[in-house]
């Protein structure tokens, strides 16, 4: 055979080869999601967990997850990260999709009494009512910061005084706690945590040891596995963090430098490396970060400064560039930020005298944030703010009046107004809610 017909020959085996398409969903609960790739290849999927493709594609060509069909019973919103690209002779299995709706419960981290108070929703009307069996003791001492993994099953609690992490598993039907009986160590005091897209990678920040601790999340059990390069250095005094949607970066807000540290994440074992760049310079005391859903922009509470830095994204990359006119300089001293699911807008806890929550407006083109309308009461010491799901509701915090302020929220222009019968009780100093 001629050099040149082998090469036609070789050509055509390559040219052959087919590459799978796939990923993860999460949060689903209803029946009948359909996605489908480049607007064909229709797959119904009937539970969270793994997914791929039928037909492969070949090297060179597109893929475009979308999806066709929404799932009901119950009514579902389920969007698409990573979903469009080009096979470059690897198969494609980071596509997230993720699903969710109006929360069922609420939980709250009380860290004096070391408790977390649990709430069923009514998602009608946001009201708060304590579920059977709450408060639920924690183990572990002082909860300071609460998440729910993506599909709802666990709620992993993050105990600054003793610096650990406990995991429970959550009743799907009444919202009930049931302790693992296992206490996970951190790096010296641990105040924040997040969970990746996908579900499978756990981070906390160690404000005490200027570092990130990384964990393995087991799908059945919950329980964590700590990644072997852990823990991860990043600047002085971490203070939160925020995975980007698409779950290939990690923004680490550093109080005590000022800025934002951002780490790319390994999506085949969640390990960390800080990005070209990092980390990017934010205001004094730099306390909380919001992320919108696109991806598109970050926002960091200053709370020494007093003002909110307003940042473009890079999607590629994860730097961060800051949008003209940031940092906004601010009346009050922003404490948490929370982005509604449209990107709208975003809702900041201001822990001053005022003990208010203000409302800005975020242009969709440049990020840019402008007060919309006046801020309103919460109660003493407004401490986190928390949206649901569904973006109808907003909750907070109230750690010195311990109390949950709830709000309904107006889609159109981002004014909260006080649901009957808030503020609802908590335990003693509440200082974070996940939603459920």
């Amino acid at each position: 055979m001629s050099a040149a017909a082998a090469a036609i020959a070789l050509a055509g085996c390559v040219f052959g080869i087919r590459y799978s398409v796939g990923g993860t969903v999460t949060g689903l609960q209803g029946q009948g999601l359909v996605l489908e790739n480049n607007a064909g290849d229709a797959l119904n999927i009937s539970a969270a967990g793994a997914f791929l493709f039928s037909k492969g594609i070949q090297n060179g060509d597109s893929y475009a997850i979308t999806v066709k069909a929404q799932p009901s019973n119950p009514a579902q919103t389920c969007t698409v990260q990573n979903g469009a690209g080009t096979v470059d002779r690897t198969d494609i299995g980071n596509i997230i999709v993720s699903c969710s709706q109006a929360g069922h419960f609420a939980y709250v981290a009380d860290q004096l009494s070391n408790q977390v108070s649990a709430y069923s929703i009514d998602s009608a009307t946001g009201f708060l009512t304590p579920i059977g069996g709450s408060p639920f003791t924690v183990q572990g001492t002082a909860p300071v910061a609460l998440t729910v993994d993506p599909n709802g099953l666990f709620l992993y609690v993050v105990n600054n005084g003793s610096n650990d992490v406990a995991v429970y598993s959550i009743d799907g039907s009444t919202g009930a706690l049931a302790p693992s009986g296992l206490l996970w160590p951190t790096g010296a005091g641990p105040v924040a945590a997040v969970i990746d897209p996908s579900g499978r990678y756990f981070y906390v920040t160690n404000l005490a040891a200027n570092s990130v601790s990384g964990y393995a999340i087991a799908a059945s059990t919950g329980s964590l596995t700590e990644m072997s390069a852990s823990p991860f250095g990043v600047g002085a005094q971490p203070s939160a963090l925020k995975v980007d949607p698409a779950g290939k970066f990690l923004y680490v807000t550093t109080f005590g430098d000022g800025g934002v540290d951002v780490l790319a994440i390994d999506s085949a074992s969640g390990s960390l490396s800080r990005i070209a760049g990092a980390p990017f310079a934010a205001g004094a005391g730099p306390i909380s970060i919001a992320i919108d859903a696109a991806g598109n922009f970050a926002y960091v509470a200053d709370q020494t400064a007093a003002t909110l830095a307003e940042f473009s994204i890079d999607a590629s990359t994860g730097a961060l560039t800051a949008v003209s006119g940031s940092p906004l300089p601010t009346t009050t001293t922003p404490e948490s930020l929370a982005v509604d699911p449209a990107g709208h807008f975003l809702y900041a806890a201001n822990v001053t005298a005022d003990n208010e929550v203000g409302t800005y407006s975020i242009a969709a083109s440049s990020g840019a944030l402008t007060p919309a309308g006046a801020p309103i009461a919460a109660g003493v010491l407004p401490i986190c703010i928390t949206l649901d799901p569904s973006g109808l509701f907003a909750y907070v915090a109230n750690e010195h009046s311990n109390d949950i302020s709830v709000y309904a929220v107006s889609p159109l222009t981002g004014a909260l107004t006080p649901v009957r019968g808030s503020p609802f009780a908590s335990g003693n100093q509440p200082r974070s809610i996940a939603i459920d």
